[in-house]
């Protein structure tokens, strides 16, 4: 019996002071959080996409927090929430934040089936990654879009989609928030966020090859060759060419579309700008003013 009671007091012993051990310890290392933490999280939309640049809504939460309290919460943004969150959030914080311009994901390839002549076939795991790792891919282009749709598993939105006639993800401004999961899911950077544009407009060179002219055009027929004509016709320095590759920056470009017209492969679209009226040709324009001029001397 009494071994029974010396086991029992030693183990109630050793209960106690694991207890004041474990008590002290969580409050030397007791980890406090600001309230206003959570205030934020609820506030927030909840899609952890990353699309902010943090790993979920919780640290987006956190950084705006510490934002605040430095005095700044410029250059965090929430594009699935958008203005109408931000704005809450900064109420919330007592702070002021800054509208930011709505992006959306485009797809910077137009190697269609049709362009892009199949070279080989692969048979394994089709990824867009996997298939990028093994090499160029069943066509001639080393760095346009694969077509396996890393993007659209990448996408929580629904908002993009692989064409099956063209092989090519499509986007659906509607759906597209601009998170920005498709373009890292990308193992070719073919996906690039840009700003959405007054009307939807914008002006883009679909294309990413960094081969010369000749070997671009060999692999796609719609290749950016780097010859440097939409450099020569813009006026508002929004063209670079660099590697063989021409670049317009969103932010310079005045969507004039001259670089457009010059563009001899077609790498360069404009997106939902009104239909060009077609040029009528030199002799017809001469025999429509013949026409009117004699028109004119008959009502005379």
């Amino acid at each position: 019996m009494n071994f029974i009671l010396i086991a029992l007091v030693v183990l109630g012993g050793i209960a106690l002071v694991a207890a004041v051990i474990l008590y002290i310890c969580s409050k030397k290392f007791a980890v406090h959080e600001d309230p206003r933490i959570g205030q934020v999280v609820s506030v927030l939309p909840g899609a952890n996409c990353g699309g902010c640049g943090f790993a979920g809504c919780s640290g987006m939460a956190d950084a705006l927090v510490k934002g605040a309290d430095s005095g700044s919460i410029e250059g965090l943004f929430c594009p699935v929430g958008g203005s109408a969150v931000m704005g809450q959030v900064a109420d919330l914080l007592g702070m002021a934040v800054a509208n930011s311009e709505p992006k959306v994901a485009v797809v910077r390839c137009n190697g269609t089936c049709e362009l892009r002549k199949r070279i080989a076939v692969y048979d394994g795991l089709k990824t867009c990654t996997a298939v990028n790792a093994c090499g160029a891919g069943e066509t001639g282009c080393g760095f346009g879009c694969l077509g396996c749709g890393d993007c659209v598993s990448a996408c929580q939105f629904g908002a993009i989609q692989i064409n099956p006639e063209t092989g090519l993800p499509e986007v659906d401004e509607d759906k597209c928030i601009g998170c920005g999961a498709c373009a890292k899911a990308c193992p070719r950077h073919v996906i690039e966020l840009r700003k959405k544009g007054p009307k939807g407009r914008r002006v883009y060179v679909r294309c990413v090859n960094k081969d010369k002219g000749a070997a671009a055009m060999k692999a796609c027929k719609a290749a950016c060759i780097g010859c440097g004509k939409c450099l020569k016709e813009c006026k508002f320095e929004a063209i670079t060419v660099e590697n063989n590759l021409s670049y317009i920056d969103p932010d310079k470009c005045r969507m004039c579309r001259k670089c457009e017209a010059a563009c001899p492969t077609g790498a360069i679209v404009a997106v939902n700008f009104p239909p060009r009226k077609p040029k009528a040709e030199p002799g017809v324009e001469v025999a429509t003013a013949a026409k009117n001029g004699s028109e004119n001397k008959e009502e005379a």
